[in-house]
């Protein structure tokens, strides 16, 4: 099963770049190129253990679904999410965030495998792979820009 790890320091604290990390609205705002929604489940804000979400968003032009369920969350840790419908035959994205002397460390494990079966492996070797580290490194940058400016006071402050 493929995997891809990216880790990111960002220069704020671990509490803030948690919950940004599990925005809604900054996820679709970071991802507005691939028109992405959310459209069912939680909708709004921040997830929560046991919830799910429902994103539609454009990819390889056509409309996709992914419904993701948030398995685990040790708030200011970790938050685990597993699909529960999707293009996937399974997809798993680890999100943990640890503090450290000048802010905070971002790692990301996204572990996937394409229902193509040998198709799919060729796929993978030869665009998806790159095609969903690029939108993981879009997101990840959105966070950052987010927690190191200003902005992170408008998703986190009511």
């Amino acid at each position: 099963m493929p995997t891809i790890h990216l880790t990111t320091f960002i220069s704020q604290s671990a509490d803030i770049v948690f919950d940004l990390a599990r925005h809604v609205g900054l996820q679709r705002d970071a991802l507005s190129d691939y028109r992405q929604q959310a459209v069912a489940g939680t909708r709004f804000g921040l997830l929560e253990q046991g919830e799910t979400i429902t994103w539609r968003a454009r990819h390889f032009f056509r409309d996709r679904l992914i419904r993701l369920k948030i398995r685990e969350m040790i708030r200011g840790d970790r938050l685990i999410l597993e699909q529960v419908m999707g293009p996937f035959l399974s997809f798993r994205q680890e999100r943990y965030v640890k503090a450290c002397e000048n802010g905070s460390i971002l790692i990301d494990l996204v572990h996937y495998e394409w229902k193509q079966g040998r198709l799919g492996q060729i796929a993978d070797r030869l665009i998806l792979r790159t095609y969903l580290e690029r939108i993981l490194h879009l997101h990840i940058a959105y966070i950052q820009k987010a927690a190191e400016g200003k902005r992170w006071k408008t998703y986190l402050m009511k």
